[in-house]
């Protein structure tokens, strides 16, 4: 199992735009095989900052996520032009 957080730190206002984006992906995520959970998180303090929680079966299973045509459209093309900063960290977990 892989669990991916990304931290995104939008462009002064583009917070709602973002939102909307993400929350085209999450349906998509969710029929995605090896997709266990798609969290997407927007901070009570900051409406520019988001975090998101990714769980995946397997490397592979977010590797595929990652090539999906609507990564890329989404993500890649939409999401990444409006953002000031963006962190990715993988994890293991601890427990079975």
């Amino acid at each position: 199992m892989v669990v991916l957080t990304a931290n995104y730190l939008c462009k002064t206002g583009m917070g709602d735009a973002v939102e909307k984006a993400l929350r085209e992906m999450i349906p998509l995520v969710e029929q995605e095989k090896g997709c266990l959970h798609y969290l997407i998180n927007r901070s009570k303090d900051n409406p520019d900052a988001f975090l998101l929680f990714e769980q995946y079966e397997d490397e592979q299973a977010l590797a595929r996520h990652s090539e999906t045509p609507y990564f890329k459209r989404i993500v890649l093309d939409t999401v990444i032009p409006m953002l000031e900063k963006r962190e990715r960290t993988l994890y293991t977990p601890v427990q079975d």
